[in-house]
């Protein structure tokens, strides 16, 4: 009998590990709609579908190690991170998914109105939501739409040396800013930005990165404690909020 691993669980969604599958469980279908196409669509390693039964979805598992976690230090060598921002790059050249993303006006209510919320519960000091309200605004601009990830934290990409084995969760997937996703994966973890740009290559605008490490920090900090997560950890978005500071 295979033990079975509680891989995340809350009120929306859970994944369970039960040997070399994944069973993933979503009470919206519509994400995993997303998943399913966009993991057949992207020009880069993903998960092996193995069967879809709603409100499940079984993945095969991908070989390798995750390329760190939020609030660790990272083992994985530059040459790792660096494969991981070619990675990257292959997926943003890509053609774009036929569905949306975000709009522009939709990312900034929400940010506002998690900022108003941060300071009516006293979740975190009104200096730091002011400061980094500020300078989150530089994400709020027109880009040219590309084939994000939409979630791509460093537990989601997997490399095996120095090669990218695979990249999952691919829920949030849509059009979107190429800077985004660079910036969810060096989240906390900014001294690897040089090592994923020297393999994602130009075109890149560091303040625009920096804006969406405050941006998306300041919206999930509340999310994350409603779901049983810490965002005050150590190296977690609390303090990615206070080292704009």
């Amino acid at each position: 009998m295979e033990e079975l691993e509680v891989v995340v669980a809350h009120n929306e969604r859970a994944t369970l590990r039960v040997g070399d599958v994944f069973l993933k469980i979503d009470t919206d279908q519509t994400r995993t709609d997303v998943e399913v196409e966009a993991m057949a669509i992207a020009p880069i390693p993903t998960p092996e579908v193995l069967w879809r039964r709603p409100p499940v979805l079984a993945l095969a598992a991908v070989p390798g190690t995750a390329l760190g976690r939020l609030g660790e230090p990272s083992t994985a060598s530059p040459a790792a991170w660096a494969a991981a921002g070619a990675a990257i790059r292959t997926l943003h050249d890509a053609p774009l998914p036929p569905w949306p993303g975000p709009s522009l006006d939709e990312i900034a209510s929400r940010l506002d109105g998690e900022c108003e919320r941060l300071l009516a519960d006293d979740v975190l000091p009104a200096d730091l939501v002011t400061r980094n309200r500020k300078v989150a605004e530089a994400a709020l601009r027109p880009w040219t739409p590309v084939f994000t990830h939409g979630d791509l934290q460093i537990t989601h990409v997997f490399v095996d040396g120095d090669q990218v084995t695979g990249v999952i969760d691919w829920s949030e997937a849509s059009r979107g800013d190429a800077m985004f996703d660079l910036a969810i994966l060096t989240l906390g973890h900014e001294e690897r930005l040089g090592d994923v740009l020297a393999g994602y290559g130009t075109d890149v605008d560091l303040d625009v990165i920096r804006a969406w490490w405050s941006l998306r920090s300041l919206v999930a900090v509340r999310w994350l404690v409603e779901h049983g997560f810490d965002p005050f950890a150590p190296g977690c978005e609390v303090d990615v909020l206070r080292s704009r500071m």
